[in-house]
């Protein structure tokens, strides 16, 4: 078996135009795994109510965070999947889920490479239907026309992976030994109805007021309970003291019920409760891109500074921390055997 490593994250548009950027938002939101509604119903809420107006708003937007080598998300994204494989000894591709680099090109270059077993590691720490499940079942589809001798091994959520969380606190730790009065986890938002779809009981997600802590197998697959998790595991291994941290969901889309609370209701809150320091990291996302570095490092700060507080700093997420290439690679020696192994093992400087 000839192995090789297949990373995936959401996507970009290729460019800040409104045209890329309506193109972009047309395959995203017409993925039934995203806007979960029947295709003719899907079709016309894209088609009629969104593409006319929103990839103006959007291209605005992106324009703001645009770098001179393109997306920040793609950009980060081609870094890591640069640095990882100079730590380990097979094939590394990189596709995103909507968009470019597309998962095809990955597929063709791995099959090209006479790979025919791949890891697939999705960037996305905590199972969603529109996240980490979208992008494995467009993997698998894939992979079955054009590589159909080709195996796929998923790498599991890592939301409690220890060196997920080692990763985090040290890519938040220079932030945390500064001056601050809350910090604020604050995960990308999900419809309400997806967290049940998900549940594979039927009957445990959001069906009592501590399902989340209340052990089930819905956990597997619940991202709620998931970033709950990271939470506690961050804040223990972090010494965040308790009452100093709490936890909002950012992005809704729609007037159907989103978990709550909002972020941006959170945002001006804690102002108003008299938070003058904040500091916010979004664990969800292991790139920073449009909902970081726009939604929250631009907008949400100017509502914390308006509704009262003085410092609203973004911790930046993974990115291309030595701590999150190391918990990467490690993942890629757990699927090659030991005997296997030809590269000595990574040691990352404090």
């Amino acid at each position: 078996m000839s192995k090789g490593v297949l990373l995936i994250n959401l996507g970009s548009p290729d460019s800040p135009s409104v045209a890329d950027v309506r193109r972009y938002l047309r395959e995203f939101l017409m993925d039934g795994r995203v806007l979960d509604a029947p295709w003719p119903v899907r079709f016309c809420i894209v088609h009629c109510a969104i593409l006319p107006f929103r990839p103006k708003h959007s291209a605005e937007a992106y324009q703001k965070i645009w770098t001179a080598d393109g997306s920040p998300l793609v950009v980060t994204s081609r870094n890591v999947q640069a640095k990882l494989q100079q730590r380990v000894s097979m094939p590394v591709e990189l596709a995103m889920r909507y968009q470019n680099p597309s998962i095809p090109q990955a597929v063709r270059s791995l099959a090209q490479k006479g790979v025919d077993e791949v890891l697939v590691i999705p960037l996305f720490p905590h199972y969603a239907m529109s996240s980490f499940e979208t992008a494995i079942e467009r993997v698998k589809e894939v992979s079955a026309a054009l590589a159909p001798q080709m195996r796929l091994k998923v790498q599991p959520p890592c939301f409690e992976d220890p060196d997920y969380i080692t990763a985090l606190v040290g890519s938040a730790q220079d932030y945390l030994k500064q001056d601050y009065d809350h910090l604020l986890f604050s995960f990308h938002g999900l419809p309400e109805r997806h967290l049940r779809k998900s549940d594979p009981t039927g009957c445990h997600c959001l069906a009592s007021e501590n399902c989340c802590t209340t052990a089930s197998p819905a956990h597997a697959t619940c991202y709620r309970a998931q970033g709950f998790k990271t939470v506690a595991a961050f804040v223990k291994q972090a010494g965040v003291p308790e009452g100093k941290y709490s936890v909002a969901f950012q992005s809704r889309l729609g007037r159907d019920p989103w978990l709550k609370p909002f972020t941006d209701f959170e945002l001006p809150r804690l102002a108003q409760k008299g938070v003058r320091k904040l500091l916010v990291m979004c664990p969800a996302f292991v790139s920073d891109c449009l909902e970081t570095i726009e939604e929250i490092g631009l907008r949400g700060r100017e509502m914390f500074l308006a509704a009262g507080g003085t410092e609203c700093t973004l911790i930046p997420c993974l990115n291309e921390h030595p701590l999150w290439l190391d918990a990467l690679a490690k993942m890629v020696d757990r699927f090659v055997p030991a005997t296997e192994r030809s590269r000595p093992e990574t040691k990352v400087l404090p």
